[in-house]
């Protein structure tokens, strides 16, 4: 009987584990939303989304964002051009959007549950190559960009295909490279092990063994090349109000219209999620080991949604503080700068973990 339980219980776990992952990134997606309506107001001495309310309560714009903007995107009309492929724009959408949510399956947001004496990971898939699944997944996303834009049937969505195109191309090798120096370090692409290995410390104990640390100038590269990837101001050339009406997803509206910007706010909060795990601790606690307390899986839980939180605002914050960039400026930042940094922050990572691991005299 003890083994009957088991089994269910194995097979149940997974699906389970998927379905809280999902409901917690799409809840992330909302609050980016918010963010993105309310916060931004503050920022810039606005109202914001005062509009909707129950019961004459607004919540600070949550009506808005959380009941009126999505009811009002299901009952819109969904429009599709003249000579174009049904099949193809109704798919558009779904590949710019589930890529992302797959990212999420592999990332550990707290220690390990035990429970009746069986270990439980807080994670929907415990990959030992979990960092290049990530890249893996988050690459598959300009395909849905590119098809959106080429089904519409419409020269600015064209437009705003190739340049999502050129820019996500572009940028990955950044990230790639920029990543190559702090893998070096860890030694190993298990995010589990990445997460474990950042919960000891440097310089005597003066700072924890963050990647923030470790790599600074890998971790600024990233998190541009990351910023650059999910397709936000000052990277928003792909979808330029101001040259290109909506961009690539000009030709969407209602429900497909939503889910590209689905995609988009879930895409903020994964970009938080593999910083968080790679550069800032996962769910440590600097100086702390709170494995050893009882309730250690709630604790990790929290404190990595503290910073994937606090990421996610950051970003919004940029978003709403820096110009659009123009095209060619974005791509002279990733080819001219960014790029020859990249390589050069590997080289010299490297070539202090070989004088490290000889011994050489410096």
């Amino acid at each position: 009987m003890e083994y009957l339980f088991l089994l269910v219980t194995s097979w149940l776990i997974t699906p389970l584990k998927a379905l809280v992952s999902i409901v917690m990134l799409l809840g992330f997606a909302v609050v980016n939303t918010w963010y993105e309506r309310k916060v931004s107001a503050l920022m810039q001495d606005r109202i914001g989304a005062n509009r909707a309310s129950i019961f004459g309560l607004d919540l600070a714009g949550l009506v808005n964002t959380i009941v009126a903007d999505p009811v009002k995107a299901i009952f819109k009309e969904d429009f599709v051009p003249k000579g174009t492929s049904l099949f193809l724009h109704n798919l558009a959408p779904f590949l710019a959007t589930v890529p992302v949510l797959i990212c999420f399956a592999a990332i550990p947001f707290g220690p390990p549950l035990v429970y009746d004496g069986v270990s439980y990971a807080l994670q929907v898939a415990n990959l030992n190559v979990g960092v290049l699944f990530i890249l893996a997944m988050g690459s598959l996303a300009v395909y849905g960009c590119a098809l959106a834009g080429w089904v519409s049937n419409n020269k600015f969505s064209m437009l705003g295909a190739l340049r999502a195109s050129a820019q996500m191309i572009s940028y990955e090798v950044t990230l790639g490279i920029s990543l190559v120096g702090l893998l070096a370090i860890y030694g190993t692409l298990d995010l589990n092990e990445i997460t474990a290995f950042q919960g000891g410390t440097i310089l005597r104990g003066a700072l924890p063994a963050w990647g923030i640390f470790l790599n600074p100038v890998g971790c600024l590269l990233f998190f541009i090349a990351l910023m650059a990837e999910t397709k936000r101001a000052p990277f928003d050339l792909p979808e330029s109000e101001s040259d290109l009406v909506a961009g690539y997803f000009t030709e969407y509206s209602g429900m497909k219209f939503l889910l590209f910007w689905l995609g988009e706010f879930s895409e903020v909060a994964v970009l938080a999620a593999v910083v968080t795990v790679l550069f800032l601790g996962g769910w440590q606690v600097p100086y702390f080991d709170i494995t050893t307390l009882s309730f250690a899986p709630h604790i990790g839980a929290l404190v990595f949604f503290a910073k994937l939180s606090l990421l996610c605002l950051l970003q919004i914050m940029i978003r709403w503080t820096l110009p659009r960039f123009r095209f060619d400026q974005v791509m002279s930042l990733c080819w001219k700068y960014m790029l020859p940094i990249s390589i050069a922050n590997l080289v010299v990572t490297i070539f202090i973990l070989l004088v490290q691991k000889e011994g050489l005299p410096w």
